[in-house]
Order: structure tokens, then sequence, then C-alpha cells
């Protein structure tokens, strides 16, 4: 369900008065010289940890910054493009804000991303400490329109109490002798699955929510296939390779019946799913489980190794702000060392002094060095990213509604695949 919820924090302020210049190795703008009070809004589509987390780091921002007080509010991620374009069209847009790979090309097309080149020029902001792969989703003609915070790929998360009583092979056992493939994948759901009613367990979930379909290409690129031509102008996704990656989806569903059945909402942390899959940001909803074990792995591999979906989300100064430089300010902030090194607690971080620190690594509750190594830090270079395309939402509605008929048993994964290519070429090539 979607819970159009607002969570609106206020950091709290201090004045001081008379205070010397005060000089944050974060900050790349000149520091304001006047004791006028700004107020910022900062939004995200983040959880109460989240927004707990943001509120500690905003309190040292504000600290090195007493005039500014930043309001977090927290959008549904389901609703946060939609919302945020209708705030553009009324000239209401936040100060600064989580921007999501998917919603690049439309805020770039619509021009409501601020320049920021300027924040990463000062030395002590350590620009050449981001991960030059993480940044190429920011840059368009010669300007920089937001700073990663986040920059993981797919990873599997796994119930190993349930793969210890089962007798099994971990998945991370399993990529250590070069054996974690799709197929085995499917054998161990099916071998982690049993019981009836209250008490049934399934082998694996590969839905955080059931419009989220982002692991299953992943097995298709895996054998070779794709979903689109590079220059974005064909729907390739209906192959052989496409359509056996239904058919995996439809095996384990309703033959083996050893993945949630669709539009239940049994997650991991109930004990009774025994692989999930979802980016490292989900660690924050499991890292306080004493009921069983758990431990991470990457996803399974095929016969072109293996290709997690790279979600990237980073954080942009909206055009029109009243207080563009203090804006900046506070992007400055989030983007250094101190900010990143927040973040990472719940997001694999861009700066490569941070993605390889014992502080990121050896959060309390994290899985081991080991895990963390092989599913994440080792895949950086591996994965795919969503093609940027203007009319995604429609091309995605289009997937959507195919998987859908999947779930519904309407329609064959051929059937389904041929019509997605019927409904999302002319949507490609009208472009």
């Amino acid at each position: 369900m979607r819970k159009s919820v607002y969570i609106i924090l206020a950091v709290l302020f201090v004045f001081v008065s008379g205070c010397g210049s005060n000089k944050d190795s974060s900050s790349s703008v000149n520091d304001s010289t006047t004791n006028e009070q700004v107020e910022l809004t900062f939004t995200t589509w983040g959880g109460d940890q989240h927004i707990e987390m943001y509120e500690n780091l905003l309190e040292e921002f504000h600290e090195e910054n007493p005039t500014i007080t930043v309001n977090v509010e927290s959008i549904p991620h389901a609703d946060y493009q939609q919302k945020l374009s209708v705030l553009a069209a009324g000239n209401e847009l936040p100060d600064v804000g989580w921007v999501a790979e998917r919603m690049v090309p439309q805020f770039v097309n619509n021009n409501i991303l601020t320049d920021i080149a300027d924040v990463v020029e000062a030395e002590e902001f350590d620009f050449d400490d981001f991960i030059p792969s993480t940044l190429e989703l920011w840059q368009h003609d010669g300007k920089l329109l937001g700073l990663p915070f986040s920059t993981p790929p797919m990873i599997i998360y796994y119930n190993k109490t349930m793969f210890d009583e089962a007798g099994l092979e971990t998945p991370i056992e399993l990529v250590e002798k070069g054996e974690w493939t799709w197929e085995k994948f499917e054998e161990s759901a099916k071998a982690l699955t049993s019981g009836e009613g209250n008490n049934k367990t399934y082998g694996a979930r590969l839905f955080n929510e059931w419009t989220n379909f982002a692991t299953i290409p992943s097995h298709t690129f895996s054998f070779g296939g794709s979903m689109f031509s590079d220059d974005m102008t064909k729907f390739e996704w209906n192959s052989q390779e496409g359509i056996e990656s239904l058919n995996m989806l439809e095996r384990m569903m309703f033959e083996d019946k050893s993945h949630v059945p669709p539009g239940e909402n049994m997650n991991f942390e109930s004990g009774k799913v025994g692989m999930f899959t979802f980016m490292y940001s989900y660690i924050a909803n499991i890292r306080d489980i004493t009921e069983f074990e758990w431990d991470i792995a990457p996803l399974p591999e095929g016969p072109e190794g293996r290709v997690p979906l790279l979600g990237q989300a980073g954080i942009s100064v909206f055009e029109g702000s009243d207080h563009p430089e203090e804006a900046k300010k506070l992007l400055a902030f989030l983007g250094s060392k101190t900010g990143i090194q927040a973040q990472s607690a719940f997001f694999v971080p861009p700066r490569k002094s941070v993605l390889e620190s014992d502080e990121f690594i050896q959060i309390e509750n994290n899985p081991p060095r080991e895990s963390i190594e092989l599913a994440l830090i080792n895949e950086m270079d591996n994965g795919f990213t969503y093609p940027l395309h203007e009319e995604w939402t429609k091309i995605e509605s289009e997937i959507i509604n195919g998987f859908d008929k999947l779930f519904s048993k309407i329609e064959s994964p051929e059937e389904i695949m041929d019509e997605m290519e019927k409904n999302i070429d002319p949507i490609l090539q009208d472009n």
C-alpha cells in the first residue's frame, strides 16, 4: 500500500553571534556574510531510519552554518517523481533533494537541475575521491547536475539458518566454488520451500514491490540477451533469453511454488523467505534481526557472467531556489567525506576512500567483510543501469502490464513479450 505520508523534521539551529569564519572541508561556496536566517527544504523518499540519520548528520551542518535551517521531507518513492514534477510546474520545488537515475532524463529535459560544478572545485572537497563511473549519470554538456550518494549493485539477502537446516551450501559458499548459477538458484529455492498455511516457507522472492521487476533483466543479460538496442530505438527483450527469464519466473511461482506468490507480501524479515533480491539500502530493515542468521551474496551468474542492476541515486540542487548559494553549501556538505560516510550506513558509497574504509564495512550488525567484498565491491564494474529515456515511465508501465499478465496467468511468456514489443517500439521510435 502506498502511504502518502510526509515526514518533516526540522534541524534545530543555534544562533552564534560574533562568530569567526568557519571553514568546513565540505564547503566549496563562499561563506555567507549575513546573519539572515535561511530555511532550506531537502526531499528524500527514505524511511524513518534514513530520516534519523540525516537529522543527526545535519546537526553537524547546522553547527557549522548556524544561519541555515534544513527541513527534511520524505515523499514515498512511488509518488516522488510525479510529486516533484507537479512542484516544478508550480515553481515550488524543494531546494535540494534526492534524484534517482530513472528521473534524470525528465529532470534534465525540463531544466530543473542546477549546475553545481563550482561546488566540487575546492581542493578540500577532494572531487577526485569519487569513483569516475558514479559521476557519468550527472554530467551533461559540461555541467555537473548532482552528486551520487548511492551506487549499489543488486544483491541477494539470504536466510543462512534456512540453508543450514536444509543441509544446503549457502550462496557465498557456492560463489567461492564458482558454482553460484541461476540453475543452482532455482534448485536451492525449491529445496528451501516447505510446509503449508502459516508454516509455509518459500525459497525466493525476486520482487520488493510487485511493480519492481529490476532483478529479472539480470537473468536475461547473464545469458547474453538485452532489453533495448544501444541507441534506444528498438525493444530487444522479446528474445529467446528474455522469454526464458519469464519462463524461470513462471516455473518458480506456479510449478515449483518456490517463489512467494504474486501479490503476497511475505517479506524476508518474517524468516519464511530463503532468498530476497534488492539493493543494499534494504539492510536497514534487517540489521537488528536476531531470530535467524542472514548474510548477503551476489546475484547468480549465467554463461555471460553476472550482471546486477546498478541502482544509483544522487543529490541535486533544484532550479528556482530562493537560496541557491546556501543550497549548494548543503549539497557540498552532504557530498563531503563526512556526509558520504554517514550515508554509507545505508548506501554503497561513491567515494573510494569511504567504500574501502573499515567504517563502512564494519558497521554494527553488518555482514562479514568477505560477503560485502563479494556481493558489493567486486560487482561494482559488472552491472547495468536502466537506460536513460525521457519516456521511461511509459515504457516501464508497459513492462509492468506484461508482468501483471504473467502473475495472473492470462498470457504465456511468448505472448507477453510479443505484446511488450508491439507497445514499446512506437514509444522508442517517436523520440
